[in-house]
């Protein structure tokens, strides 16, 4: 008995708490044991977590080269020609634009933006090779006539490559990369002119699988080679070939290289991360934070498997945080287009920054207070005197200003079954500047509501408008409602009454209504009296809808009619004409 009414009393006045027991996961069941744990680098002092990125890295993108090997269908010249002019058009001032090794189609194209001048004196090209002698004597001839040209090479410094793939040990595949780089060295001096500003990359490949002292080894051997120095750069770029770490750990081995390489000064210390993880662009920019002083990767994330990281996304991401990525960004749908267009890729709509909805908001608190970010921010520069461009941005759930990078307001709110009254007061606020009053707002809402219960999907903003206008705007292709406004004139006697004589279509006959109050809006209450209208002014407001003696004012009048309270909106040059129609128009609501 006890124990019954106990559960009966907890049932009804106690429910059962969450706890972690409740929620526990339990084992997948996947074969884990499969996979090991990715080492840690001992770097107790580490110093990159106080850093800050302040200033942008030196970029290069690999869109031709390591994104167009990705693609299903890889560009045709025309396309490959169009990708290269984006990337300069955007700022890029290292393009590696090829493999020319690999066969006539990358040797051909490398060949024709030197031949027909379409490289920028200020761009640098970089050309990808293997460390084999024929490969690297036919990269470099693909150069002669460059004014700026660097020769990529890499070769497999991996446990896995070296033990599988290429059966040597490490001093044989160090001396790969040694012998390699004597060979650029050889054909460079051999086939390029005084003409071409001649630079030199290596890459231990993948620098991710490496152990972090024969990376070192490796490196330093290569440069006893190139002999960096005083205007002699080397670029040592270290690719995460396959993502396999936390990208905190990644940067851990930048910062550890970073410290262990000699001539650092005269190092180009790269970082060229893949997606695997998913964290590629959190990887670069801690591998910046800990010493890396370019990064490699592509637009939009192409690339092999799960993409290069996204050039696009990292330096927008500069340009949040008040940080000039010194690539242009303002036109990102053109860019988008083009990318597109180039790789027969498609960018995400949910893609940052690019995507077509990343600048929208469906919800109904998000459209809130996304109104309300930009009404403040207004009314914020209005009161210091300036305009929404010099203050800082601020305004909720928009990282940036989507005018910034060519995207207009109009695709800020999107209006669904999820929407509330914040998104469809913006829409009509953006695109036809009538600021709905709250109540007002939430009256209307409801009818976008009904519509997108009944019929599901979107309601574009010309349909929000096509809604309202038969709702509270009657038009001559829809001239609904009992009553239509012809002309009104008011007299003011000398006890300060106002007659006003209104002149009116009411149920389809030519009606002249009279009637006197303290205001012309009281005075036309009272002639509609005379016609068996019962109205009852309850709220009242006003703004112009733009500037100049011609400007346009809209009226927004709350009233009880006949029991029923309601809202209508006038609009005329003439703001007492515009607050008669707005009586109308809520009269003639109330009989529809």
């Amino acid at each position: 008995m006890t124990s019954s009414s106990a559960n009966a009393g907890n049932a009804v006045g106690r429910p059962t708490p969450i706890t972690a027991a409740t929620v526990a996961q339990r084992p997948s069941g996947m074969p884990i044991h499969k996979y090991g744990r990715y080492e840690a680098v001992d770097i107790p002092d580490r110093t990159w977590p106080d850093n800050r990125i302040t200033a942008a890295p030196r970029w290069l993108s690999t869109d031709l080269r390591d994104g167009n090997q990705a693609l299903i269908d890889p560009m045709s010249p025309a396309r490959k020609r169009e990708m290269f002019d984006l990337l300069v058009r955007m700022g890029y001032k290292e393009i590696e634009v090829g493999f020319p090794s690999s066969g006539q189609t990358d040797f051909d194209f490398v060949r024709s933006i030197i031949e027909e001048g379409a490289i920028p004196e200020d761009v640098t090209i970089s050309v990808l090779t293997q460390a084999r002698e024929e490969l690297i004597e036919r990269t470099v001839e693909s150069l002669v006539g460059a004014h700026r040209a660097t020769v990529h090479l890499y070769n497999a410094t991996a446990p896995v490559f070296r033990r599988v793939v290429f059966r040597g040990s490490r001093e044989q595949v160090r001396q790969i990369a040694v012998d390699g780089t004597r060979l650029v060295m050889e054909y460079a001096e051999k086939l390029l002119g005084d003409e071409t500003v001649f630079g030199y990359q290596y890459s231990p490949e993948i620098f991710t699988d490496t152990e972090l002292d024969f990376a070192l080894e490796v490196c330093e051997g290569v440069m006893d080679v190139w002999q960096p120095e005083e205007g002699r750069e080397i670029i040592l770029n270290l690719p995460a070939t396959v993502e396999r770490s936390t990208p905190s750990t990644h940067a851990d081995r930048f910062e550890w290289m970073s410290r262990n390489l000699s001539r650092r000064e005269h190092v180009c210390l790269s970082v060229h991360p893949h997606n695997d993880r998913g964290t590629a662009v959190a990887a670069a920019e801690l591998a910046i934070m800990a010493g890396a002083d370019r990064i490699e990767g592509c637009l939009f994330g192409q690339g092999e498997r799960t993409g290069n990281v996204d050039l696009v996304t990292l330096g927008m991401n500069l340009f949040s945080q008040g940080v000039d990525p010194q690539i242009d960004f303002s036109q990102i749908d053109e860019i988008r287009r083009t990318a597109e267009y180039c790789s027969q890729m498609e960018v995400h709509p949910r893609h940052p920054y690019a995507g077509d909805l990343v600048y929208t908001a469906f919800s109904g608190s998000h459209q809130d207070a996304i109104k309300k970010g930009f009404e403040a921010m207004e009314a914020d520069a209005a009161g210091r005197g300036v305009t929404v461009d010099d203050i800082e941005w601020a305004v909720p759930y928009l990282p940036i200003d989507p005018k910034d990078v060519g995207r207009s307001y109009e695709a800020v709110i999107r209006v669904n079954s999820q929407s509330g009254k914040g998104g469809i007061a913006y829409v009509l606020k953006n695109d036809h500047k009538l600021d709905l009053p709250r109540r007002m707002q939430i009256e209307f809402s409801k009818t976008i509501q009904a519509k997108t219960d009944a019929e599901g999907g979107e309601v574009t903003p010309g349909q929000i408008w096509s809604v309202f206008q038969d709702e509270y705007l009657p038009n001559p292709d829809n001239p609904w409602g009992r009553i239509q406004l012809r002309t009104g004139q008011t007299t003011t006697g000398k006890d300060g009454t106002d007659t006003l004589t209104v002149e009116a279509v009411v149920d389809g006959a030519e009606t002249v209504l009279t009637g006197s109050g303290n205001g012309p809006i009281s005075a036309f209450f009272a002639a509609l009296g005379t016609i068996g209208v019962d109205a009852r002014l309850l709220d009242y407001q006003e703004h112009t809808m733009s500037e100049g003696a011609s400007a346009q004012a809209a009226s927004y009048i709350e009233c009880a009619i006949d029991g029923k309270v309601l809202w209508g909106i006038g609009i005329d040059a003439n703001t007492t004409r515009a607050s008669l129609k707005a009586v109308v128009s809520a009269v003639n609501r109330a009989a529809r």
